[in-house]
């Protein structure tokens, strides 16, 4: 199977681009279909990586691994703290009244904040840099949908006959984080373009786009 595309690597921790509908972690059915069973590079060894975080299953992009225990609780430790800034790509249904905006929609009775930018719109939908400030699950498909823009493609929150645009997925992508490296002390940015089926939901749809 195809290697997974790695865009940084040091030695403490490895961030690659996860593809949709493969899972960041383990699951209870101990499925295979997951980051660290893909074939990796040699000198990656899956045993010794632990997820910093996770990303759900059909969203692709950027997510990060410790090499050790030891690295990996102090990136747990910067993501308790919400020092690590993320940032994703979607694309909602619909355009936005304001082009800026923050969403502050309680899930689950926890506070649960999500900053959103609107890009560009192109008549029946919209695409936004999503920076969720909080990290609760499905945090920013629930938001988009609480201000009646949901994601294109989500069928966990919304009802996909009840809009025009259809997608195979959750069209939403990890596209970047940045954060103080724990060791180093350097600041990290780190990027990963849109997937392929994001950009070829572009082309169907006549709207250019590129995610800086």
């Amino acid at each position: 199977m195809k290697s997974i595309p790695i865009i940084f690597s040091d030695s403490y921790f490895v961030a690659v681009s996860k593809p949709a509908g493969m899972l960041s972690v383990p699951a209870a059915d101990k499925t295979k279909n997951r980051v660290l069973s893909i074939v990796l590079p040699r000198q990656i060894n899956e045993k010794t990586l632990f997820p910093c975080h996770r990303i759900d299953k059909e969203t692709s992009g950027l997510i990060i691994f410790a090499k050790g225990t030891e690295a990996r609780d102090k990136m747990f430790v910067l993501f308790k703290n919400h020092a690590v800034r993320k940032k994703y790509i979607a694309f909602i249904h619909g355009i936005p009244r304001k082009k800026t905006g923050t969403v502050g929609f309680p899930i689950e009775g926890r506070k649960a904040v999500t900053k959103y930018t609107v890009l560009n719109s192109f008549g029946n939908f919209s695409v936004i840099e999503a920076e969720p400030v909080t990290g609760r699950r499905n945090q920013i498909r629930i938001h988009m949908k609480s201000i009646g823009h949901p994601i294109v493609g989500d069928r966990k929150f919304s009802f996909g006959k009840d809009y025009e645009l259809k997608f195979r997925r959750c069209a939403l992508h990890s596209h970047k984080l940045e954060f103080t490296h724990p060791y180093t002390g350097k600041f990290i940015f780190l990027k990963n373009t849109l997937p392929d089926d994001m950009k070829d939901f572009l082309g169907k749809n006549n709207a250019r786009f590129s995610a800086n």
